[in-house]
């Protein structure tokens, strides 16, 4: 007898034998009685199952995609999530505010200081603190940093998947240069934990606003020669045109966000539409796709690189000299020669490290244009030093669901393509 495949048996499903026990149908095997599963898809033996990843060059972290085919043509394509999943949103319930800052470097890991940031902005916007001028621009300084570095990686590891070396190799010399600035400031170059409620952990070394300036114009040099090598490349535009299309209409009901909605045609971008480190005093514009297949999400994603140095030259210039960080002892820590010295800031000290900064209690949804969509935190306080409540909305996890809608009809070797086009890092998918 031919042996009947489903997807749901080859994914190994559990299913109750003659005297009502569970049982586990082993992968890619047929069910107890040799028959599919009621109500499953009967293959007729001419589709196939595979797995990509959870371990694939091609995967963009540890996703693992269950593709049904029909010769090379995808028919299904199933995303299994969850192989990173470290609880961070459960963890942020017993810790400080200024605690969670670390949890957040780990999620979108390719722009922690975005996510830094995210976080700082919401506590603020919950205790109604109003920061300094050179904090506000240092942070927008953090963020479009993130972005550009966010959008190289990007670009070069998608041009790996579709054959491109070259434009890799330029995209990752000209994120060493940025790594650089962000570890001076830092003293990381991943986790950079910069953002503490009311201000910033430490302000800009000497030199670093040249050493933006200078890294801008290193990057225009290469981004011309990078489209010049891809934009009109005709495998690159025969690899990514009429790919995995999305209309506004499907962009917009699946509550996609930043460069994959932007590439269906829908204006619609945080930064712009609920502003926020007075970002509506930046001349910079919006890039807007038209067609909506991953040849679009690549033009957006480049422009937005242009884009983001258009608002790093503006803030560099527009950096205004005085303090990072509120003035407020209850929120900011003491300089450490003053709580060495001075009694009153000691116990300031002491206070803020083992109580904790108090939220009054309320809750809050405060949104930012992250590389990959709107970032957003949901934070709930009962009125002390750590969250009843924490909640992220990851824009990378949210986009990732239009994946089987994007792949079906397309073949395998598409299927790649679009993977690195919704520009997914796992730690934040999977959280």
């Amino acid at each position: 007898m031919a042996r009947k495949r489903t997807l749901d048996v080859a994914l190994g499903t559990t299913t109750l034998d003659p005297r009502g026990m569970p049982t586990t149908v082993p992968l890619g095997f047929e069910s107890p009685e040799g028959e599919g599963l009621e109500g499953a898809p009967d293959l007729g033996g001419e589709h196939m199952l595979i797995n990509i990843g959870p371990q694939h060059p091609a995967t963009h972290g540890v996703l693992r995609l269950v593709v049904e085919l029909d010769g090379e043509v995808v028919v299904r394509a199933i995303p299994h999530v969850g192989y990173l999943h470290s609880g961070f949103e459960k963890l942020g319930e017993y810790r400080h505010y200024n605690q969670i800052v670390p949890l957040t470097d780990r999620m979108d890991y390719l722009a922690p200081m975005s996510n830094n940031v995210c976080l700082a902005m919401a506590v603020e916007r919950l205790m109604g603190l109003e920061i300094t001028e050179r904090c506000k621009v240092l942070r927008v300084i953090a963020c479009e940093i993130s972005r550009i570095i966010s959008h190289l990686v990007w670009i070069g590891t998608t041009g790996i998947d579709l054959g491109a070396l070259t434009p890799f190799l330029w995209m990752f010399q000209e994120r060493e240069k940025f790594y650089n600035l962000q570890e001076a400031w830092t003293g990381a170059r991943l986790t950079t934990t910069l953002t503490r409620v009311g201000g910033l952990m430490a302000d800009v070394p000497d030199g670093f606003e040249d050493g933006v300036l200078a890294n801008c114009r290193s990057l225009l040099k290469v981004m011309a020669e990078v489209d010049r090598a891809l934009t009109r490349n005709g495998i690159w535009a025969g690899r990514t045109q009429g790919i995995g299309v999305l209309t506004a209409e499907e962009a917009t009901n699946m509550s996609l966000s930043g460069p994959m909605l932007r590439a269906s045609g829908v204006d619609y971008d945080v930064r712009k539409d609920r502003p926020y480190l007075d970002y509506e005093t930046y001349d910079f514009e919006v890039p807007i796709g038209e067609h909506g297949d991953v040849y679009d999400r690549y033009l957006v994603r480049f422009e937005e690189i242009l884009q983001s140095v258009r608002i790093l030259e503006q803030a560099v210039d527009r950096l205004p000299d005085g303090p990072i960080n509120v003035d407020d002892p209850r929120v900011i820590l003491p300089p450490k020669h003053a709580a060495m010295t001075d009694m009153e800031s000691m116990i300031h000290h002491f206070k803020q490290v083992m109580e904790g900064v108090r939220v009054p209690a309320g809750e809050v949804y405060s949104p930012l244009e992250g590389p990959k969509g709107e970032l957003a935190y949901y934070f709930v306080s009962d009125g002390t030093a750590k969250p009843v409540r924490w909640r992220v909305r990851p824009p990378a996890f949210i986009n990732l669901s239009a994946l089987p809608k994007m792949s079906e009809g397309h073949l395998l070797s598409d299927l790649i393509a679009i993977n690195a086009s919704v520009d997914i890092v796992m730690g934040e998918v999977d959280r």
